[in-house]
This record gives structure tokens, C-alpha cells and sequence, in this order.
């Protein structure tokens, strides 16, 4: 997988995984996550993650919404986590390879497209 822009990334779309393949790298994953602010690896680098602290419980409802349906248009799904009633996580990581692909970034970068409406 070659280091593609955000921009390049929501230009995409999530391709159907059925397993198979290897999952992505590590070093071709970290180099991915330079282009994605606040993304980071967890999971010993199976998985992406990013956190926010929204304004309100509503907030996070409404940033929720917004993800699932990116993620349903893509057929990409991501863990979505809310605690402490403001503070949302979203994980991502490519289920039938255990690991991350390149759908993992392509919807990372989606999300970072949604609004959100942030702790002011």
C-alpha cells in the first residue's frame, strides 16, 4: 500500500474484504498515519484509533449518526465508543484479515471529514 493524501483517501471507496490478503504493514501504516491527524495505532498495530471530546452526550449521538452512515455507503463498519458521555473514540481495523487495509485509512479519512461538534 502506497502513502496516500487524506484527500486522495476520500476519493476512494472501501473494496469488499473477504480475507485472504495480508494485512497492511506496520511501517506502511505509520508512514499512513502521518497523513491522518490524531489517528494512531493500538491493538500492538492492528488497529487505528482516534478520540474526541464532543460538547455533549447529543453531540456524540449526532457524530455517531454521521459515521454510520459513511460507513454504511463504504460497507467499512467501525467500532464507535462513547464514555464519560463527551468523550468519543472511534477504532478501526479490517475484521477478516485481523488487521488493517487500506479500508481502515479510507474511512479514517472520511470521518475526519464529518463534522463534529467539539468540547468549545
Amino acid at each position: 500500500m502506497k502513502t496516500q493524501s487524506s484527500e486522495q483517501l476520500v476519493q476512494k471507496k472501501c473494496l469488499p474484504c473477504e480475507g485472504g490478503v495480508d494485512p497492511c504493514p506496520l511501517d506502511a501504516a505509520e508512514q499512513q498515519l502521518q497523513q491522518l491527524a490524531g489517528w494512531y495505532l493500538t491493538h500492538e498495530g492492528q488497529r487505528i484509533r482516534k478520540d474526541w471530546t464532543v460538547k455533549n452526550f447529543l453531540a456524540g449521538m449526532d457524530f455517531f449518526n454521521r459515521c454510520a452512515k459513511v460507513a454504511e455507503d463504504d460497507g467499512h463498519h467501525p467500532d464507535l465508543h462513547i464514555e464519560g458521555y463527551r468523550n468519543v473514540s472511534v477504532e478501526l481495523w479490517t475484521h477478516a484479515i485481523g488487521g488493517l487495509s487500506e479500508n481502515d485509512f479510507i474511512l479514517a479519512a472520511k470521518i475526519d471529514a464529518l463534522p463534529i461538534e467539539l468540547q468549545g
